[in-house]
């Protein structure tokens, strides 16, 4: 009597492993019809992806970011500080902005809501976000599910917008984030970044790129500048109201001096007004001087600590058409199917011969 269950594992042979995978190959040679039928079932399907598929467009922006360069500010700091001057940060140029933060910053949902309700094209009357629901049906498709039939439209005056119209900004926000918008560093060791952006509409993914990047400038330049800007501020209106109190008492002190010709001199006490005028008006003199100073040094240190957002390689149309070409479907097609086929063989050939 034949036992067919072994008290132990079967020893390992691999050429009964090559023999049985070998029996494979001539099995599926047999049924190389099938296999040729699989492929060219592929290829049909291949054609039709890439025929199906729409087109995108990339566009690519090159920027560089240079910091400030503290430099010598640490010394000016210093000194404007014993006057009672805070000149900022002027000892380095860390924060929530330094170096790779600025690829979440592109990314954000902020900055790519402020360039999605920017003007698009030449009218400056249609929003970016408007064209962009348009172009990828979103502003029809919501508007017969949740405005009766009537499209989602994004006009440049945001203060009225509904709650449906947030919702669906707030969609093509992420669905931009998350699918569309790229930003990265092409070489880690130097400050270049880039951005690139991918869209069906090739002015639309123009438009976004070049307002993204600009939106950006300005947020972080205001950001990083925002300390020693409120600063010039303060420093300007104290010097206007000094300079304009400095001028009522050159009038005054000029006015009392031509009194002073027809008091009689032998009142003791008449020129005292006269001395008193005179004294506020060097006070006043030497205060405005300094917040005069004070507030040039603040202007340097302001134009110093502005970072430079500059532009290397705007996009350009026509951008980067990216298209499936129909060889490649053909290729991926006919291997994807032939490899499922041929493994469907084989699992119907075992399955029939453990019945």
């Amino acid at each position: 009597m034949k036992q067919d269950n072994y008290p132990f594992e079967p020893e390992f042979s691999f050429r009964q492993t090559i023999e049985s995978q070998w029996e494979n190959v001539l099995y599926l040679w047999d049924k190389k019809g099938k296999l040729i039928a699989f492929g060219i079932l592929g290829a049909v399907l291949g054609i039709a992806y890439a025929w199906l598929k729409p087109i995108t467009y990339t566009s690519r922006l090159t920027f560089v970011v240079e910091e400030s360069k503290a430099g010598g500010g640490s010394l000016l700091s210093g000194l404007a500080g014993q006057l009672g001057f805070d000149l900022g940060g002027l000892s380095g140029t860390g924060g929530v902005l330094a170096g790779d933060n600025v690829q979440q910053l592109l990314r954000s949902q902020k900055m790519i809501k402020n360039t999605l309700l920017t003007p698009f094209g030449d009218s400056g009357k249609v929003s970016i976000a408007d064209e962009y629901a348009r172009t990828a049906e979103l502003s029809e498709a919501w508007g017969k599910k949740y405005n009766d039939g009537k499209p989602i439209r994004f006009p440049l005056d945001t203060d009225n917008y509904t709650r449906l119209q947030d919702s669906l900004l707030q969609i093509i926000s992420k669905r931009i984030s998350d699918k569309e918008l790229a930003v990265g560093k092409p070489d880690k060791k130097l400050s270049f970044f880039e951005a690139t952006v991918t869209m069906h509409n090739e002015a639309l993914a123009q438009a976004f790129t070049t307002g993204l990047i600009d939106q950006a400038t300005r947020f972080y330049i205001d950001t990083k500048t925002k300390r020693q800007r409120n600063n010039v501020n303060r420093l300007q209106a104290r010097a206007d109201s000094i300079g304009l109190l400095l001028n009522q008492r050159t009038y005054s002190a000029s006015q009392a001096n031509s009194i002073m010709l027809d008091v009689n001199p032998a009142y003791p006490t008449a020129n005292v007004g006269v001395e008193l005028k005179q004294r506020d008006k060097l006070v006043l003199q030497t205060i405005y001087a300094e917040i005069v100073k004070n507030l040039e040094i603040s202007r340097t240190m302001l134009i110093q600590e502005t970072p430079t957002f500059q532009i290397v390689d705007e996009p350009e149309l026509p951008l980067k058409k990216n298209r499936t070409g129909y060889l490649v479907s053909i290729i991926y097609g006919g291997l994807i199917t032939g490899i499922a086929g041929a493994v469907f063989l084989l699992l119907s050939r075992k399955k029939v011969e453990t019945l």
